[in-house]
């Protein structure tokens, strides 16, 4: 992995203990509420962990707060990420990476991914805040997405919508498919 795409572990580490304080949760409280081990939390709070999109996913419903939040550092006015990379974190269910290309800035609720999809299994999402929206188009290949009990294929130059506060899943339909992500908080 190269440095660009190396996860910011001790962002992450820093977020979580800044997040979890803000929240006035103990380790114990904030493992429990996210269904996570304490053992993992620690870890992941002292940057030594090696955390997964779902463990991540399930910390930022639990402190109520976007994922980016997590992950992202600050940035500066003109921004250019490059192909490859930006913080980018795997799945540990499908062959799925999301890579953060912009965070919710002040006044905005939202974040923008780069989604990298592999045919296999399925990456199957827990509901995110309530309100919480995303917006998919497809860039390359074909891909099963949006609510688990009405996915929609898509392919490359489609736009779908859907609630993200319900049971949602993705999943590629061909090799090399990728899609840009864009979720609005509620």
């Amino acid at each position: 992995m190269t440095e660009g795409t190396r996860l910011p572990l001790d962002r992450i580490a820093s977020s979580l203990r800044r997040e979890r304080t803000r929240a006035g949760l103990s380790l114990s409280e904030l493992a429990k509420r996210a269904g996570i081990a304490k053992s993992t939390l620690s870890q992941l709070e002292s940057a030594s962990g090696n955390p997964s999109v779902e463990t991540l996913w399930a910390l930022s419903v639990a402190l109520d707060v976007p994922f980016s939040t997590l992950v992202d550092p600050p940035r500066p006015a003109v921004q250019i990420i490059r192909a490859g990379e930006g913080p980018t974190v795997p799945s540990e269910r499908a062959d799925y990476t999301a890579t953060l290309l912009s965070s919710s800035p002040p006044g905005a609720r939202r974040d923008i991914y780069l989604l990298r999809v592999e045919p296999g299994s399925a990456r199957d999402s827990d509901p995110h805040m309530p309100g919480t929206v995303e917006h998919v188009i497809v860039s390359t290949g074909r891909v099963l997405a949006g609510p688990q009990d009405e996915p929609v294929e898509l392919a490359a130059g489609d736009y779908l919508s859907y609630p993200g506060d319900v049971p949602h899943t993705c999943r590629a339909l061909e090799p090399g498919t990728t899609c840009i992500m864009i979720m609005q908080h509620g």
